[in-house]
């Protein structure tokens, strides 16, 4: 069923939350959630969502209900101007710069080092470094921040939103919105745990390839660093139309602001902002236009007031003299400006499907850049493991229904408001195989990776086997979270496939407080205890894959000849060649497991407009993808994470499972869309 994670204080108490409405959304993106508590009796556990027909599944429309965004490019005179201008301001400001810029779909469009510049940055740590092995106060090359800060401009924007790192950084903390003065009640970050995405490690993520050819620039590409909270990356606009993002690296230190109730005077932000003049985003989409939960959210405290140099009279750009030099960067940039790829076109490896690759007129889809759907719906790998294994059919009846949903579904993150929903949806085996990916027009790129991460993290952590992998890793740090959790949840055999788990509930799980919003109780089993917790170090998460991350930093930094493979994590194989977690884990909504019967067979994700939004377009889609297949479906009622009774501090705590908003669609009035599926 879906509930609210609130604790139950009486029996009393708890019967009159079987009638109560809740009030707080979870820091949801949406502003108009609804859900309901329940008692943990199994007659009371079944999902609750109201039998609205508008859940239904639906036809494909015979026109089209998105507009495709406009084949626009950053060209290297572009990225010379943009360049330019921040080296301009990076010189007013006394901060020799490094600068990158990117395409929309990640290729390192140029990376400029001014002379002076610091070669390195520090990762910001904890209160209380987690351990001496954590990625907190490590040396990464400033080059790669810089990559990382473009990357997550242009990754986490849209044609209907405008996001800089300062955003993430809002998002993606403990508290939302993040504050010095800790408020009772502040939940996490609506995107906690979103910068433990496009990993360097990511199966799905492409990469550099610097003998060019067919395919070399298909994205999403990769970032050295997941996405970044440090201030001082934006994304670039030309026409109107996103087409990439810049990411400055000046002063040493790749953080986050803990604080958003002042202004920041941020020198990384101040020169990146001057190099998107004549490049900035509409004024209508920038991230403060956008409410979540009734916060606006915070998109840039530079403005032109706080930049000393004039960035349309800057000189034009030179790699002669003393300013400064494009940059070879190992494994993202050869050191010749390039252009961008534009979106939408094979190239860019994002395009409109084709009716034989999708049914659906709207739909996008993943290419190689040879004219082929990298994840066309396809039969599961593991009938050896799971019996009768998922088949294309019922693959795509599942893609299909949930972008049908999706469809319908009112944004919670674009401008204007009601514009309808624009996000990735992913489904996955068992082993963690990808069985196929689609995806909107315009929905932002991060979504791509994310939403494949969430369908392996509730496919992973239902799965009979979680606890024996886990265990299996050969970090002692690893092996530390299950025996946690057993303990944490007063079960033994946790996580050996008696439980479906959401990845909603896995971050409920993975939170520093428990349950959410609760500071003064203990962290959630996958989580660091708070004074060690960061942005960059959330638990079992980040746990995973700083072996990784690691072999990447001396990859790049030249200190290692050997990448990371495209493996994230060293839990077993589920057969040859394949990891369940192989683009790792994600800590937030919008992951469903899929059973046949009684029998886990694989999961779907959806990332990209809303928390909620990301939970009910896998819900929904995958109970009408089963209505329309039969045969597949949700997990029963009694085995859904909603069951989970966690008692903490004298009080009863549920996990949840799912969370849909309020009346979310455009063309219905209906409200409790999920109720009773």
């Amino acid at each position: 069923m879906i509930s609210r994670m609130r604790p139950l204080l009486s029996m009393m108490l708890s019967s009159l939350l079987v009638l109560s409405a809740c009030g707080k959304n979870d820091g949801s993106a949406s502003s108009n959630t609804s859900a309901t508590n329940s008692t943990p009796s199994p007659a009371a556990a079944s999902t609750a969502a109201t039998g609205s027909t508008s859940g239904g599944a639906t036809t494909t429309p015979a026109t089209s209900l998105f507009n495709v965004p406009d084949a626009q490019n950053l060209t290297v005179a572009d990225v010379q101007k943009i360049i330019s201008r921040a080296v301009a301001e990076a010189s007013a400001q006394g901060k020799p710069a490094a600068i990158s810029v990117v395409d929309r779909v990640g290729n390192v469009l140029a990376v400029y080092t001014m002379t002076g510049a610091p070669a390195n940055t520090t990762l910001r740590a904890a209160p209380i470094p987690a351990n001496n092995t954590d990625l907190e106060g490590l040396s990464v090359p400033a080059a790669g921040a810089a990559i990382a800060k473009a990357i997550t401009g242009a990754y986490l924007s849209s044609g209907g939103n405008a996001f800089s790192t300062r955003t993430a950084s809002e998002i993606v903390q403990q508290f939302f919105p993040p504050t010095a003065a800790i408020t009772p009640g502040l939940e996490g970050g609506p995107l906690f745990g979103v910068q433990f995405s496009q990993l360097p490690c990511s199966d799905l993520a492409s990469r550099f390839n610097a003998a060019g050819g067919p395919g070399a620039f298909i994205g999403p590409k990769r970032s050295p660093l997941g996405l970044a909270a440090d201030p001082g990356g934006f994304p670039l606009y030309k026409n109107g139309v996103l087409v990439g993002g810049v990411g400055v690296m000046a002063d040493g230190d790749y953080g986050f602001d803990t604080d958003i109730s002042n202004t920041d005077n941020d020198v990384d932000e101040n020169i990146a902002f001057a190099a998107t003049t004549d490049f900035a985003a509409p004024s209508t989409i920038t991230a403060n236009r956008i409410l979540l939960d009734g916060t606006s959210l915070r998109y840039s405290d530079a403005t032109a007031s706080t930049l000393k140099s004039s960035p349309a009279a800057a000189p034009g750009f030179s790699t002669a003299g003393a300013v400064g030099s494009l940059t070879v960067v190992t494994g993202y940039f050869a050191g010749a400006i390039i252009d961008g790829q534009a979106y939408g076109t094979e190239n860019s490896g994002i395009r409109k499907a084709s009716a034989a690759e999708f049914n659906n007129l709207d739909a996008f889809i993943l290419t190689n850049g040879a004219g082929n759907n990298r994840y066309p719906a396809i039969a599961g790998s593991d009938a050896a493991d799971v019996g009768t294994a998922l088949s294309a059919a019922e693959t795509a009846a599942v893609l299909e229904e949930a972008f049908k949903i999706m469809a319908r579904s009112r944004a919670a993150i674009r401008q204007p408001l009601d514009s309808r929903a624009q996000v990735s949806v992913s489904v996955v085996d068992t082993r963690g195989k990808i069985l196929g990916v689609v995806r909107a027009p315009d929905a932002p790129i991060f979504g791509i990776d994310v939403s494949l991460q969430k369908a392996r993290t509730a496919a992973f952590f239902s799965n009979k086997n979680a606890a024996s992998d886990l265990n299996g890793d050969p970090s002692a740090d690893v092996r530390t979270f299950i025996p946690a959790a057993r303990t944490f949840l007063n079960d033994t055999t946790a996580f050996t496939g008696a439980t479906a788990f959401s990845s909603r509930s896995i971050g409920n799980l993975a939170r520093p407080f428990f349950p959410d919003g609760n500071f003064n109780n203990p962290n959630g089993p996958f989580s660091r205890p708070l004074p060690k917790w960061s942005p960059l170090s959330t638990g079992l998460q980040s746990a995973l894959v700083l072996t990784n991350l690691a072999q990447h930093v001396n990859f790049v930094s030249g200190a290692s000849a050997t990448d990371t493979p495209q493996r994230c994590s060293f839990i077993p194989d589920a057969a040859a060649g394949q990891n369940r977690l192989q683009n790792g884990i994600q800590i937030f909504s919008g992951g469903v497991p899929i059973y046949r019967g009684s029998t886990l067979v694989g999961a779907v994700g959806t990332s990209g407009d809303g928390i909620d939004q990301d939970d009910m377009v896998s819900f929904l889609g995958l109970f009408n993808g089963g209505a329309r297949v039969t045969g597949i479906g949700e997990a029963s009622n009694f085995i859904r994470s909603d069951n989970v009774i966690v008692q903490i501090n004298g009080q009863s705590v549920r996990l949840r499972y799912v969370n849909c908003p309020f009346a979310p669609f455009l063309d219905t009035n209906d409200q409790n869309v999920c109720q009773g599926k």
